[in-house]
């Protein structure tokens, strides 16, 4: 019996034969409960994938997912708040952000993304309230080695309602394949309510120390940028917006370069993006249906003292504002009864051939690393 190297995806017949007699000790989910600190009393689920991938959901904010990290290094970014109960004190305005954990996955929706309004007299905050929204665990399945079912799945229902609408409902699936390194998203929005509601939705996914390294770490996407007010200059100067840089003092406090990505659908209809660690052979692979999220927002923080973190956010919706959103038509609704599902993967990994294929989305794009400098990086750190 020969153990599969985690890196790669691991052909589901080599679990036939391992001489174990308890599947957990390949791989699996087991619930908790945090007992300490501002997250005292949360229910968690530790997936563990048999691949050198291990994630923590967070059922008690949405069935999000904070920890994860690949071969022991963290891929993602923790911030000082750490994690919280939810509160839907954090509902209103920036207040969103007392409870911003940062972590691999932070969900926004679903009646509004992006900045705080008011409309018909009710105050809409930051980010909407998913990620204060606890969740009606559904379902849990593990691998079952005699069943040759190498599945690992939680399920759970969150709901947003209020008395008189809208009222949806979220059934999500988070799940991986035993010895595979990924995590499968799947989200299903149904509108429970008599009237039309609106729909956006976006993930903010995470990424920070040691996956994001200055001057090692680059974005990886195909298409053209549309940069926010305020961060035209840092996407269209000569500068690689791309790459990672050194911690600047223009981000000290909420300082932050955010721009549209116009992401360029693969042939199949999917958009693949990531961020890659040329130095430590570390990357982080998207892969989303264009369709479901047909914009890609791209956020970058670049704090001192170790607020260095940023973003890729698929959305279907925009970052300024609902109001925004109408002007720009981009305003998606669920009528009553109308269902919509959106499904997103995430993929970590140290192959050279993942690396070098998530770099090549690069060669064609301004601002990309240049054809030159995409051979000396593999000659010099895949040799």
């Amino acid at each position: 019996f020969h153990f599969p190297m985690p890196e790669a995806p691991t052909p589901q017949p080599i679990w036939e034969n391992a001489p174990v007699m308890n599947a957990a000790q390949l791989g699996g989910i087991e619930t908790s409960v945090l007992d300490n600190g501002p997250g005292r009393n949360l229910r968690i689920a530790w997936v563990n994938t048999g691949g050198g991938l291990r994630y923590k959901v967070v059922i008690d904010r949405g069935l999000d997912i904070a920890d994860a990290e690949f071969m022991g290094q963290s891929l993602t970014w923790h911030s000082s708040t750490g994690i919280t109960a939810p509160a839907a004190a954090c509902d209103t305005g920036f207040e969103w952000l007392r409870g911003f954990y940062g972590g691999l996955l932070v969900s926004c929706g679903p009646l509004n993304v992006g900045n705080p309004f008011t409309e018909d007299g009710r105050s809409y905050g930051l980010h909407g309230t998913h990620s204060n929204t606890p969740a009606q665990v559904e379902s849990i399945a593990n691998p079952d080695l005699a069943k040759k079912s190498y599945e690992m799945s939680i399920t759970g229902i969150v709901r947003t309602a209020r008395v008189f609408g809208p009222y949806l409902e979220l059934r999500r699936t988070i799940s991986s394949q035993l010895g595979e390194p990924v995590i499968r998203i799947r989200d299903a929005f149904r509108n429970l309510g008599n009237k039309p509601a609106p729909l956006a939705w976006l993930l903010h996914i995470n990424v920070g120390y040691p996956l994001l390294e200055p001057r090692n770490s680059y974005f990886c996407f195909r298409g053209e940028t549309a940069p926010l007010a305020g961060s035209e200059a840092w996407y269209e100067s000569a500068a690689n917006y791309r790459q990672a840089p050194p911690p600047m003092e223009l981000h000290r406090g909420a300082g932050e370069f955010c721009a549209y990505i116009h992401a360029e659908p693969n042939r199949d209809g999917t958009v693949t993006c990531g961020v890659v660690n040329i130095a430590r052979k570390l990357a982080l692979k998207l892969c989303y249906r264009h369709e479901d999220f047909p914009r890609l927002v791209n956020w970058q923080h670049w704090g001192p003292g170790g607020s260095y973190a940023a973003a890729l956010e698929p959305t279907n919706a925009g970052v300024e504002g609902r109001p925004i959103d109408a002007q720009r038509g981009w305003l998606n609704y669920l009528e009553p009864g109308e269902e919509r599902t959106f499904s997103c993967e995430l993929a970590a990994t140290g192959r050279q051939q993942d690396i070098e294929e998530l770099l090549e989305l690069n060669r064609t794009s301004r601002g990309a690393v240049p054809a030159t400098a995409l051979a000396q990086i593999y000659s010099e750190n895949f040799a």
